[in-house]
């Protein structure tokens, strides 16, 4: 093999990873910001304001989710659609439509979650003392489903760049922001940190889609409502599989938090965060634009399954890596990106990079079921991961403290990854390529032996192996990643050193 030898598909790699590391880049400008503000917010508020972030963050998500009828996810794939017939007519009444219907969305879920403010904190936490902040949420509940509507504008036009630089507007401003007012005011400025980040958001996706659709011609009401009718249509599985989503998140955090306590939740918080920080840019990405890429030729069942075989391929390879060096330098990045309190949390993110790798390969696979629009069988399959994943945490999380949550996220994904391509094989007749298999068959491996080393070796030994398996997985990527390129996307210095090993 040398690198002059191109797969089928080329082209398609180069793509993948253009989108990749555009997203990857701004992710990365996020990541650095996030160790500073999570830095600060650990030492200025300990596991229990950590803790009680990630509680406030969940009341949002559902809160945004339920009221949001999906319209996030189904506003993607309808102005996907109006882009692919080139009729810049249709794009500008989807986006009327998409845009309105946020709009007044935005409106019930603040309402909602205003009116159910003493409810909910009395659910959430045994008392009503959080019932103010939980009402000031609603003001990020408006704002986050406003721009929710604006960001998918920009997603089904495939706005990769764009999306990108809101990436880090967001990251930026919810920095400079966040430490202020936690410094200033401590754990009472918790909710109003969340709205001020909401309302960033908001701000940066309304300028980058101001101008999509604004020269559209005057929308009928007969128009208005059959738009309207197909993004709720598709609008509402969406919403059903956020609500079981970051319903199960939320029930886990209770969980651990009525098992263990607020400082576990925080510990929780923290664990989850730091193992999803890198795998995150890559779904992120996945979600940007290979699902509207995979949209438009779902009902071709052998380009559809090429395209899932190539961006597994780009996943695995590019997250292989990062997820072993997290699971090997748990206790430093810890302290890098919190503080010495939340050492507790080790344990529980080793778990939490193992279920993340099996995340990684299943995600592609899933977004089969979402571009066929199966509804019935999505719906299903995430009544049944959310059954998993809320039960093995609370069996595990009872007889193993807080490990035992990770220990449920990586069981959720063994039995999930084998659901998933169990069903699509029937949808499509998918199987994995032969280079997707010998991947999983080092990547999983690896993770599988460094995360038994630090069961039962001591902690050099253990690292020392995981250091190494870091470093084979890294160079093997590298080099198949170079290999997947054509010739010229390649830097010379690059190639010409991969080519001494190849």
């Amino acid at each position: 093999m040398t690198l002059r030898m191109i797969p089928p598909g080329g082209q398609t790699y180069t793509q993948i990873l253009k989108s990749t590391m555009l997203m990857g880049g701004s992710s990365l400008v996020n990541v650095t910001l996030s160790i500073i503000r999570n830095k600060a917010l650990a030492v200025l508020l300990g596991p229990k304001g950590v803790g009680l972030i990630g509680l406030y963050g969940s009341i949002v998500d559902i809160a945004q989710t339920a009221a949001g009828l999906g319209m996030g996810g189904s506003g993607v794939r309808q102005i996907a659609e109006a882009a692919g017939t080139g009729d810049a007519a249709r794009i500008a009444q989807s986006a009327k439509a998409l845009r309105c219907i946020s709009l007044v969305l935005g409106l019930l879920g603040a309402f909602l979650l205003a009116a159910l403010a003493f409810p909910v904190s009395n659910f959430t936490f045994g008392d009503g003392q959080h019932a103010g902040g939980i009402a000031l949420l609603s003001l990020a509940v408006f704002l986050r489903i406003v721009s929710s509507g604006q960001n998918a504008l920009i997603q089904g036009l495939r706005g990769i760049s764009d999306l990108a630089r809101i990436n880090v507007l967001t990251g930026f401003f919810g920095t400079v922001v966040s430490i202020p007012l936690i410094y200033l005011f401590g754990a009472q400025a918790i909710a109003p940190t969340v709205v001020a980040i909401a309302a960033v958001t908001t701000l940066s996706t309304w300028w980058y889609s101001r101008r999509i659709g604004a020269h559209g011609v005057p929308m009928l009401v007969r128009q208005f409502g059959r738009e309207g009718i197909v993004l709720l249509r598709l609008g509402l599985v969406f919403m059903a599989s956020g609500l079981l989503t970051f319903g199960a998140a939320y029930a886990i955090r209770i969980i651990v938090l009525k098992d263990v306590g607020v400082m576990a939740a925080g510990l929780y918080q923290a664990a989850w965060g730091l193992g999803g920080f890198y795998a995150g840019f890559i779904l992120q990405a996945m979600g940007t634009d290979f699902y509207p890429r995979l949209t438009a030729t779902a009902d071709d069942h052998i380009e559809c399954n090429r395209l899932v075989n190539e961006q597994t391929q780009i996943s695995i390879l590019l997250a292989g890596p990062g997820l072993l060096a997290t699971l090997t330098l748990a206790p430093l990045m810890m302290s890098l990106f919190y503080s010495a309190e939340f050492h507790g949390a080790v344990d529980l993110l080793r778990w939490i990079c193992l279920g993340m790798m099996l995340r990684i390969v299943a995600w592609p696979m899933g977004f089969i079921i979402v571009a066929k629009r199966s509804q019935a069988i999505f719906f299903w399959t995430e009544v049944a991961a959310t059954v998993v994943h809320v039960g093995l945490a609370w069996l595990f999380v009872s007889r193993f403290g807080t490990p035992g949550a990770g220990m449920a996220f990586f069981g959720l994904y063994v039995w999930h990854s084998i659901l998933i391509y169990v069903i699509v094989r029937r949808l499509t007749g998918f199987d994995w390529s032969a280079a997707n298999r010998r991947h999983a068959l080092l990547f999983l491996p690896a993770s599988a032996l460094v995360f038994a080393a630090f069961c039962f070796l001591p902690l050099w030994p253990a690292t020392a192996l995981g250091v190494v398996a870091v470093v084979v997985t890294g160079i093997y990527s590298l080099r198949m990643l170079v290999r997947l390129l054509p010739p010229e996307a390649v830097p010379a210095p690059i190639g010409g050193w991969i080519a001494k090993f190849a």
